[in-house]
């Protein structure tokens, strides 16, 4: 892969941003409890999953993708970054001006989501 790596510089890392950088992908998705994630010291890459014999990747798609395009896309950029199989699956599919594009609804420090009150 070229260019400068993300902070941290895990293949998690490397992972996720190759996934967003593919159009059509919302979010990296952590799954319905946020259960899909890499723990690395002090935080966590929500939506990827590596492992010993393949890479797990959870996205959410906007409305105006094709699914299968996107999650072949998603495949070939993962692929560039890891040597093992990948698995993508489209958990959720939201309209492309969603205040969720862009970020995964499963990171909220809040219960329930959303911002804090002032």
């Amino acid at each position: 892969m070229t260019g400068a790596a993300p902070a941290g510089d895990d293949i998690a890392d490397r992972v996720a941003a190759a996934v967003i950088a593919v159009p059509g992908v919302a979010f990296l998705h952590g799954g319905v409890f946020g259960e899909i994630g890499t723990y690395l010291p002090g935080r966590r890459v929500s939506g990827v999953a590596v492992r010993d014999d393949a890479t797990e990747v959870h996205i959410a798609v906007t409305t105006d993708s094709v699914v299968r395009d996107t999650a072949d896309a998603v495949r070939r950029a993962v692929r560039a970054v890891v040597d093992k199989p990948v698995n993508v699956l489209v958990e959720d599919v939201v309209p492309v001006d969603s205040p969720q594009a862009g970020s995964d609804p499963s990171e909220s420090s809040e219960p329930g989501g959303g911002t804090p009150a002032p």
